[in-house]
């Protein structure tokens, strides 16, 4: 349990002679605290979207093709994957307020040199870079919703995940701002530098104040090393989210390009629905776990997830093909605010490495579930891919009910 010093309260109101002022007082704290915390992860999914938005533009400078930029698009998740095996200590040794705070100002200050690259090495390199430091930052910032969560009677957790799916509309508007005001990449990037820096330098103080928690050397908790073996099962659960997740983010368009046939522009309305009931998804999650339960939840979502995906291979047409995937949106949504807040309160292992084993699994649903996609479709039909990957859903539904982890 983080502890946090509300000292400073009992010099302002003491408790003793002002009870009801104490209480307010320390509501009002609390609410700031968890308005930091979600402007963190707003910061995380700022930053992505940021950089998301200029790859077009990157790839003219560099005169980059199809296969060399996919080649060096790769080099960001092999930077997250490297740095997984260490970011759990770090974030449990020197405590996940400190890492946050300073993972989140390396992340984006690496997302400003993107910007100065003039070789296809030069951003390899920096993506690189970029993703080894946004895991640290993912870790700490993630571990830092667990603890807040534990200072509230209610789930709040969705609204954290909820605030970085609303950064990736926020990055996508400044984006087109910067763009029509014809700024270069860098420009853009230091712009949002800025800002990040602007969101850290004012909320820094409102984070957890928690004791780093100490590793015993003879116990070796470790990515490698798993104590607690519900970990395995909240990691294929965010598995099978993040594989349907990462589906929609890369193969949408193409879905509706190529199989639905939808004219002009119309082709991103299946990648908009879904992100749109995606993070509507998050900020209900708390308000549906409340009133629902956990466990209900989750079965609800993958059956969301499944019927949503099946329904688009069954009806390729362009109304119920968007309403397929703004059920795959509200399906995802609720998945992985769930299971980390779970991990997150292990008894057997440090949040932040329970996070980083969790997040592990389920980061291969994302790296993975796109590119199985293509081999099937190559083999079959894009059709009959997705209906492949309908499959995640199902389990997660089954697992959920068979399991005992979330009664």
């Amino acid at each position: 349990m983080p502890l946090i010093d509300y000292r400073f309260l009992d010099k302002i109101v003491p408790k003793t002679k002002i009870k009801k002022s104490y209480r307010k007082l320390k509501s009002s704290y609390l609410t700031r605290v968890r308005f930091a915390t979600a402007l963190f992860y707003f910061g995380m999914g700022f930053c992505f979207a940021t950089w998301a938005s200029r790859i077009p533009d990157l790839k003219l400078s560099l005169k980059l093709s199809e296969a060399n930029l996919g080649t060096i698009l790769f080099a960001l998740p092999i930077g997250q994957l490297l740095a997984m095996p260490l970011s759990g200590k770090v974030v449990a040794k020197y405590g996940s307020r400190k890492i946050a705070i300073i993972g989140l100002f390396v992340y984006v200050l690496f997302l400003s040199f993107l910007g100065l690259a003039t070789q296809s090495w030069h951003l390899g390199l920096g993506l690189f870079l970029f993703g080894f430091f946004g895991n640290f930052c993912n870790i700490a910032v993630n571990s830092q919703g667990v603890f807040t969560q534990q200072l509230f009677d209610k789930p709040i957790m969705g609204s954290f995940h909820g605030s970085w799916s609303l950064a990736g509309f926020s990055g996508a508007l400044l984006a087109l701002l910067m763009l029509f005001l014809k700024l270069t990449p860098f420009q853009h990037f230091l712009v949002v530098v800025v800002l990040i820096s602007l969101l850290i330098l004012f909320n820094y103080k409102f984070l957890v104040k928690f004791k780093p928690q100490k590793i015993e050397v003879k116990e070796k908790t470790s990515f490698f090393k798993i104590q607690d073996t519900s970990l395995i099962w909240f990691g294929i659960l965010s598995f099978c989210c993040m594989g349907s997740e990462g589906i929609m983010f890369d193969w949408s368009g193409v879905y509706f390009k190529e199989i639905v046939k939808a004219p002009g522009a119309l082709v991103i309305l299946g990648y908009t629905s879904f992100m749109i009931t995606m993070a509507i998804g998050r900020f209900l999650s708390d308000i549906l776990v409340r009133k629902f339960g956990s466990r209900n939840v989750l079965i609800t979502s993958g059956i969301m997830i499944s019927t949503g995906l099946y329904s688009a291979v069954l009806f390729p047409y362009l109304i119920s093909c968007t309403i397929a995937f703004m059920l795959v949106g509200f399906g995802v949504s609720n998945v992985i605010p769930i299971v980390f807040n779970a991990a997150g309160n292990s008894k057997k292992v440090p949040t932040s490495i329970a996070l980083t084993i969790v997040s592990s699994i389920s980061f291969m649903g994302f790296l993975i579930g796109p590119p199985i996609i293509g081999y099937i479709a190559q083999m079959t039909s894009l059709r009959y891919s997705f209906a492949f990957i309908g499959i995640f859903g199902i389990l997660i539904s089954s697992l959920t009910y068979k399991l005992k982890l979330f009664r």
